[in-house]
């Protein structure tokens, strides 16, 4: 995983917000060279051994809804670069087309094997092939669609100077995120104006505390977040800003 040179990233980074996480990052290119690494390995594994299990999801979901197996979705990883991810179809064929981007508890276009996938964390393991081919990483920032990145402030287009991940402590904090925008008239807006900004926190957080074994801690972390275990969150700061007028903010 090679950290580009500050003259070679796009110009949409290079502000005074991004620069000290650079810094940051520049500093531990030993701990980036090990995490490619560690995706590149366990992640083919991984894929080798679940192969079977893959097959038995992918029959159930063609059997319970017309529409393909894998749901693919643009979003944004790795210094603003567009891809297709990779999930599980948990919805109704074209879901995005009908309704909002993100998606609330009971939200009527999840299917009923969908809804089994969702409550047991299964449709975004298939993301082991965007980890394998280096689009995402095993530990990062969840990658947003375009419609949500293009609203960032600058300090979180920071959190674009490494590849989207699988998980991080703000899947653990905000696991029942659907929940949260399940009462919302408008649950893309309130996504942006009240989750996004408090998940921003933590997410630059981790880029300050990043480290090979930081991201091995997480990991384990989301293990035991899915078999029950509760995570309580650090305490927001008082002076978190919710909205501007041109965007949201993380501080």
């Amino acid at each position: 995983m090679i950290l580009k040179k500050w003259d070679e990233l796009p110009e949409e980074f290079k502000n005074e917000e991004v620069r000290p996480y650079y810094d940051i990052l520049k500093k531990r290119k030993a701990s980036l060279v090990f995490k490619r690494l560690f995706d590149i390995v366990v992640s083919f594994v991984m894929l080798a051994v679940l192969l079977p299990f893959f097959l038995i999801l992918a029959v159930a979901i063609k059997l319970d809804s017309r529409g393909p197996v894998f749901y693919r979705q643009r979003r944004v990883t790795q210094y603003g670069k567009e891809f297709k991810i990779f999930k599980f179809r948990t919805m109704v064929s074209n879901a995005d087309k009908i309704g909002a981007k993100v998606t609330v508890k009971n939200d009527s276009r999840i299917t009923r094997v969908g809804r089994l996938i969702r409550k047991l964390r299964l449709d975004e393991l298939c993301q082991l092939i965007d980890v394998l081919r280096g689009t995402m990483t095993f530990v990062g920032v969840r990658p947003e669609v375009p419609k949500f990145v293009d609203r960032y402030s600058d300090e979180m287009m920071a959190t674009l100077l490494l590849p989207a991940g699988v998980t991080n402590v703000t899947c653990i904090y905000y696991k029942d995120e659907d929940e949260l925008l399940n009462a919302a008239s408008d649950p893309d807006e309130t996504y942006l104006r009240q989750v996004l900004p408090a998940k921003m926190f933590y997410n630059l957080r981790s880029i300050e505390e990043f480290g090979f074994f930081n991201d091995i801690k997480v990991m384990f972390m989301t293990v035991f977040a899915v078999l029950g275990k509760e995570y309580k969150a650090e305490p927001l700061p008082e002076h978190l800003t919710v909205e501007k007028e041109e965007g949201v903010t993380a501080k």
